[in-house]
């Protein structure tokens, strides 16, 4: 069954005094790849445990294609867990660890041995360890145990995949490959997948849509493209992308911080923070002045470090033949393409 529609309703949780989770609610769609994207503390992490059945919220309700799960237990919710720890069982081969969900099976539950070896066959393929399933854990990289666990997770057709922090394990080469082949598998299941990460790359090329948490609570839920383009708040600006933030005042549509001044429509006047992403920032002949401090080379891109008159750090990013004739030390004007300006929260 992988068409689960997974309904989070007001939920709340404290450890001791502390609010992990503070009136969240949440729907996820049939066959959807979703991201709980947040700083450590947010409560990503605790309400993922909450679908999952590992925690139990002191309020609120999960519900599954409309069925209150809120107190059922994990293997009654029939959730695939895949942690940042493989925990794979050492003493077993890649294919009996694989089938391990359904080897443990009872009676009539339990399919016949054929039917096993056959699912984890085709498990091996969908993640691409053909041939590898006599092995032992140990005889496997990291990205391979992690796949691994991932096929554990998937043999027992769970009704979601749940995952935390799956690659943090990895070096970061890994991690990207990885990133790829999650979404591949999860095109070819089509399983409602649940993930959850801190690292905002791995969230905006993965999933289909993100939620940002922040302190027990969503401050955003919505595609990449609209939670980068379009942040609902300062802290899902500066926590999702690289952003230049400045602090200042609204006057009459003008923001102005320092020598810094920004259009600022349909902001209320008095202090506010105003964001502008690094490639937001190009080189004019008319603009912000910034002083120079660095210009770093990456690829196509060239990265510049700098500052204005009166001290604000500034950082901007464009294609590099946009950087011919800058040296450090000089003055380049820069003009703001787009700004993000927000009132105090």
């Amino acid at each position: 069954m992988t068409d689960l529609t997974i309904s989070i309703q007001d939920l709340s949780k404290k450890f001791g005094r502390y609010p992990a989770l503070n009136g969240v609610s949440l729907d996820i769609a049939p066959g959807e790849l979703l991201a709980l994207l947040g700083p450590s503390g947010s409560g990503k992490t605790t309400l993922l445990r909450s679908i999952a059945g590992l925690e139990f919220p002191d309020q609120g309700k999960v519900l599954f294609d409309g069925e209150d799960v809120t107190f059922a237990s994990a293997a009654a919710r029939r959730v695939g867990f895949v942690f940042q720890q493989y925990a794979l069982f050492a003493h077993m081969t890649v294919a009996k660890n694989i089938a391990f969900g359904l080897d443990v099976r009872k009676g009539a539950d339990k399919p016949p041995k054929a039917a096993i070896e056959a699912r984890v066959e085709e498990l091996l393929k969908l993640v691409e360890l053909d041939g590898l399933g006599k092995r032992f854990p140990s005889q496997l990289s990291g990205g391979q145990r992690q796949r691994v666990a991932l096929s554990r997770a998937l043999a027992v057709g769970p009704r979601v995949l749940l995952l935390d922090e799956p690659f943090g394990a990895l070096d970061a080469t890994v991690r990207k490959s990885l990133r790829k082949e999650l979404r591949r598998i999860h095109d070819a299941t089509g399983v409602t997948t649940i993930f959850v990460t801190h690292d905002q790359e791995e969230a905006l090329e993965l999933a289909d849509r993100v939620a940002i948490l922040n302190l027990g609570e969503i401050e955003q839920v919505g595609t990449p493209h609209e939670v980068y383009d379009s942040p609902a708040s300062a802290f899902v600006c500066g926590f999702v992308g690289e952003a230049n933030r400045f602090e200042g005042a609204v006057t009459k549509g003008r923001f102005t911080a320092g020598s810094i001044t920004l259009a600022a429509k349909g902001v209320a006047d008095g202090p506010a923070s105003a964001f502008v992403r690094p490639h937001d920032l190009h080189p004019a002949k008319d603009g912000l002045a910034v002083k120079v401090s660095r210009i770093v080379l990456q690829g196509p891109l060239a990265k510049l470090d700098g500052h204005t008159a009166d001290g604000r750090h500034v950082e901007a990013a464009f294609a590099r033949d946009g950087v011919e004739g800058f040296n450090p030390g000089m003055t380049v004007k820069l003009a703001v393409q787009k700004a993000h300006i927000y009132p105090p929260t």
